[in-house]
């Protein structure tokens, strides 16, 4: 049980890789999301971000029993399954605009770029309540502060689309 939570929580071990293993297990995410979606449409895409998120609570609950709250312990950085939950957040507009479109979302990369930049920005920055969600100590939070950053991240990327298609102007 705590072998396949292990993989879970650090995707198949990508979260050991260095520096940055947050960096890495969002850039994973990317083309994850992107088979999924060209796959199965948004609602694929949607359903897996559930499932993730899901799986990824659990599976940071096990790989995190008995540690300290409040200490690196409680969120150890080879944990990314949170940022696939985030980054696939952020990346959910590329996907309905795509959708919508009739197009490969393929076509709509410089949203992947922006979905991904921005979703990195808001994690490692963690502005308002994705730095009080993070501050909880507890798995909820270690999931929660990334479903935070990318729904940030998400809205951001709908401007910015707005922005270069005119729509805001």
């Amino acid at each position: 049980m705590k072998e396949l939570a292990e993989i879970i929580a650090t995707l198949a071990r990508v979260g050991y890789l260095k520096p940055a293993p947050g960096t890495w297990g969002s850039a994973a995410a990317v083309p994850l999301f992107w088979a999924i979606t060209e796959w199965g449409g948004f609602g694929l895409g949607a359903f897996a971000t559930v499932v993730v998120c899901i799986a990824g609570l659990w599976a940071t609950q096990v790989v995190t029993a008995g540690a300290t709250p409040g200490t690196d312990e409680h969120d150890p950085s080879e944990i990314v399954i949170d940022e696939v939950a985030g980054q696939w957040i952020a990346l959910w507009p590329v996907a309905i605009g795509a959708q919508m479109m009739g197009e490969s979302s393929a076509a709509l990369w410089p949203g992947y770029l922006a979905g991904f930049i921005l979703f990195r920005l808001f994690d490692i920055w963690k502005p308002g309540p994705v730095g009080k969600a993070d501050r909880r100590g507890d798995a909820i939070g270690v999931m929660l502060d990334d479903v935070i950053a990318g729904l940030m991240a998400a809205v951001c990327v709908v401007i910015l689309a707005g922005l270069a298609h005119g729509f805001l102007m």
